[in-house]
């Protein structure tokens, strides 16, 4: 079992919050993606923050083209490792 993670990059909260339940429906993950606040430096308005998607791909089993084009319909991108 490799310890693959997959981080998507989204613009706001309620994208990152709709990318998690897409997630699930889309490619039935088996473990909750988590949602972290990545603020730029020196940034301290929630508004000017990125929203990272952290999803754990144990198995290995996603796509990562498949991921970057999913995300790109919130304006979002898959991070590359």
């Amino acid at each position: 079992m490799s310890d693959v993670r997959h981080v998507l990059v989204l613009p706001d909260r309620d994208a990152a919050e709709e990318v998690v339940v897409a997630l699930s429906e889309r490619f039935r993950v088996d473990e909750e993606p988590q949602v972290v606040r990545d603020a730029l430096a020196g940034e301290d308005d929630a508004e000017d923050a990125q929203w990272l998607v952290v999803l754990r791909d144990a198995a290995g089993r996603l796509d990562a083209g498949e991921l970057n084009e999913f995300v790109g319909e919130w304006d979002g991108w898959r991070e590359e490792p």
